[in-house]
């Protein structure tokens, strides 16, 4: 009788490979299965002012910088809309006038040192505003003449006050309204209104809105091919003793 070790045989078959093996192939099923049974994100959109530039023939293009570092050149057109909308990108609601330097500073006459900028205002619409706000006001457009560097931000100050701000920068409301409420997130999964609200909405490519890539699932990926890499050292261990 060969002596034995721990219940196995000294000098018989291993079953390590077969075990690694075995252990490799569960694991890699139960990481495919909660992988599919994942539920998907509910749709959900944010409550907000975008910002946008006017663009050749009166049309919109989604501004991408912060209106306190985009610095707009004389002759420029700013769009505001407050609106539900997705997380910020193209596909958030436009203003719904066009964007015509020439009409909105018609009446407001170029001076030297000074530049002109069109600003157009959109309120959005009562569905907009959410059940417990009040009416919004009508859009407008208006032309300010401002100093040369000044930004967006100093742009809108000086023709649409007051402005309100969250502690992290983010527009909450543009000549008052809304009066409470910051970007709130709407939808199924959403939390529940707050005047501090979140990081703005923006584009981007971060992974905490379950965009990215599952670190579970990488985690488990990288097990399974260890797994079975050692599964076939052990395979050719026993043919090469």
């Amino acid at each position: 009788m060969r002596p034995v070790v721990h219940g196995l045989p000294v000098g018989g078959r291993r079953p390590s490979a077969v075990l690694l093996a075995l252990l490799g192939t569960l694991l890699l099923g139960t990481l495919l299965l909660t992988a599919g049974a994942a539920p998907a994100h509910a749709a959900s959109g944010y409550r907000y002012w975008s910002f946008w530039r006017g663009a050749d023939g009166g049309a919109w293009t989604y501004q991408q910088q912060g209106p306190a570092i985009a610095v707009p050149p004389d002759g420029a057109v700013d769009g505001w809309r407050f609106a539900v909308s997705p997380d910020g990108g193209q596909d958030a609601a436009k203003p719904r006038a066009q964007a015509r330097f020439d009409a909105i500073c018609a009446n407001t006459p170029a001076q030297d040192g000074r530049k002109r900028v069109a600003v157009v205002l959109d309120f959005g619409t009562a569905e907009d505003a959410g059940a417990s706000a009040a009416q919004p006001p009508e859009q407008r457009t208006t032309c300010a003449s401002v100093a040369p560097r000044a930004s967006s931000a100093e742009v809108l100050a000086a023709v649409a006050p007051p402005l309100r701000y969250d502690s992290n920068g983010l527009l909450c409301a543009i000549a008052g309204y809304p009066k409470a409420g910051c970007a709130e997130q709407l939808g199924a999964a959403a939390a529940p209104p707050d005047n501090t609200a979140k990081a703005a909405p923006q584009s981007g490519g971060g992974s905490s809105d379950g965009s990215g890539p599952d670190i579970g699932l990488v985690a488990g990926g990288a097990l399974v091919a260890v797994l079975a890499g050692g599964a076939v050292w052990q395979a050719r261990r026993r043919r090469n003793p």
